[in-house]
C-alpha cells in the first residue's frame, strides 16, 4: 500500500508526533508513505505531466527520515489553507491555466485533477491531518470514492464529532504559563490585563485556559459582552485585589453586545478572514470607562509555538496508530476520534454535520463573565 499524508490550516503542536507514528506502522506492514507539503496545496501543485518540481509539493517518508520529528512542534510538512474545491484563480498552478472556466463565484473545482494526481503517484489512501475546514475537503474526496482516514487538530478543539483535538492541550498550557507570567507586570503596575486568545467561534480555549489560571473576567465568542457592566467588575475585581490588579482572558471571536467580530484583511479559501483586535479595542474601551490603565497583550503564535506537551504527544501517536489500524482492517471513510476518554472513529463527514461550541448553560456565567463548571461529574475529562 501507498499512503499520502498531510496537514493543513494552522499548525499545532502534535503534528509531528502523529506523522511519525503513521509512518512507523505502516513501515511495519512494508507500506509506503509519502507526504504532501503545504496541505492540500500539494497534490494541487502536482503536475502528472512534469516531474521537475515534484520534489517542491511531496517527499518521501521513511522510519529513519521521521526519527527525530516528535521532539518538535509544528509540522515538517509545511501547511496551508487551500481548498481544492473552491480553487481561486490566484491559486491556480500555471500548468492548469485554461483546463478551467472561472464564474461568477471565482473559484473552480479542482479535484478531478486531485483525483488524477493520486491515480498518477499510485497512492491508494489518503490520511489528511487538520481541522473542520482541511477535513472538509477529505471528507469531499471521500464522498468521491477515494479512500481517506482523517485526523483531527486544532487548538480551538471544535472538530465536530470528536471531544479531543490534537493541539489543544498544549495550547491551554501556554495561554496558562503566559496569562501568569503576565501577573508579574500587571501587578507591578496595577494595571488591568486583557490577554487575547487564538478562538474563532469557539471559546473553549480561552473558557480552559482563563479557568485554570483563575483569571477575574473571561471573554468567549459564544456570549457577548456588555462593555459597561464588564468595566464596573473588572475595576471591583481590581480594587479587591491585594496586589491592585485584574485579568481578563478574551477569545479572538468574542463580540461585544450589540457589536460585531473583529476581522480583517481578505477571505481566505475557506471564507474566513483574520480574526484579531478584540482584545485591544476592549482594553481601550474599559480604560475610558474606568480610568485604569491597561496591559492588552494578544498571546497569538505563542501559543502553538514550541513542542507539545505529554498529552497531545499521547493523543497524536495513538490517532496515527489508529489511522493505520483502519488501513489495515480496510476500512476508510471514518475520522479518528474520542468519546467518552475512549478511543474511537466516527463518519469522516461528522466534521460537517455540526458545530462544537461551548455550552454555555453548563459552563459559563453569562452575566459575571467567568467558567462556572456547574457539574463535574459523568462529563470528559475536557468537561464537554
Amino acid at each position: 500500500m501507498r499512503i499520502g499524508v498531510l496537514t493543513g490550516g494552522g499548525d499545532v503542536p502534535g503534528l509531528n508526533p502523529c506523522i511519525k507514528a503513521i509512518v512507523n506502522r505502516a513501515a511495519e506492514n512494508g507500506w509506503e508513505v509519502f507526504g504532501f507539503r503545504r496541505g492540500w496545496a500539494g497534490p494541487l501543485n502536482i503536475n502528472p505531466d512534469d516531474d521537475s518540481d515534484r520534489d517542491a509539493w511531496l517527499e518521501p517518508l521513511t522510519p529513519q527520515s521521521v526519527r527525530t520529528i516528535d521532539r518538535t512542534g509544528g509540522t515538517v510538512l509545511h501547511t496551508s489553507r487551500t481548498n481544492p474545491v473552491k480553487t481561486r484563480e490566484k491559486d491556480l498552478p500555471g500548468f492548469l491555466t485554461g483546463k478551467y472556466k472561472f464564474g461568477k463565484s471565482g473559484t473552480v473545482d479542482c479535484t478531478d485533477h486531485v483525483l488524477a494526481v493520486m491515480a498518477h503517484l499510485g497512492i491508494d489512501t489518503l490520511i489528511p491531518i487538520g481541522g473542520d475546514d482541511t477535513l472538509s475537503y477529505a471528507a469531499h474526496l471521500s464522498k468521491s470514492g477515494f479512500p481517506v482516514v482523517a485526523v483531527p487538530k486544532t487548538m480551538d478543539n471544535d472538530v465536530h464529532g470528536t471531544d479531543y483535538c490534537i493541539g489543544f492541550s498544549t495550547a491551554v498550557s501556554r495561554s496558562v504559563e503566559f496569562i501568569n507570567a503576565l501577573r508579574t507586570p500587571t501587578g507591578s503596575h496595577e494595571r488591568v490585563a486583557v490577554i487575547e486568545l487564538f478562538g474563532r467561534n469557539s471559546g473553549e480555549t480561552a473558557l480552559m485556559a482563563g479557568y485554570l489560571a483563575d483569571a477575574d473576567r473571561v471573554l468567549i465568542a459564544e456570549s457577548p459582552f456588555e462593555i459597561e457592566r464588564l468595566a464596573k467588575l473588572v475595576a471591583d475585581d481590581r480594587q479587591r485585589n491585594p496586589s491592585r490588579y485584574a485579568v481578563v482572558v478574551i477569545s479572538e471571536g468574542a463580540q461585544m453586545l450589540g457589536g460585531d467580530v473583529v476581522e480583517s484583511g481578505e477571505a481566505d479559501a475557506y471564507g474566513h478572514r483574520k480574526l484579531g483586535g478584540i482584545g485591544e479595542m476592549t482594553s481601550e474601551a474599559l480604560k475610558q470607562l474606568t480610568g485604569i490603565d491597561m496591559i492588552s497583550q494578544r498571546l497569538a503564535y505563542l501559543m502553538r509555538a514550541g513542542p507539545p506537551d505529554a498529552l497531545d504527544r499521547l493523543v497524536a501517536s495513538s490517532y496515527g496508530n489508529l489511522a493505520v489500524q483502519q488501513l489495515e482492517q480496510g476500512v476508510n471513510g471514518v475520522m479518528m476520534a474520542l468519546s467518552d476518554g475512549k478511543y474511537t472513529t466516527v463518519p469522516i463527514d461528522s466534521c460537517i454535520k455540526g458545530e462544537k461550541r461551548v455550552d454555555v448553560a453548563e459552563l459559563y456565567d453569562a452575566e459575571n463573565y467567568r467558567p462556572r463548571i456547574s457539574h463535574v461529574m459523568g462529563k470528559p475529562m475536557f468537561l464537554y
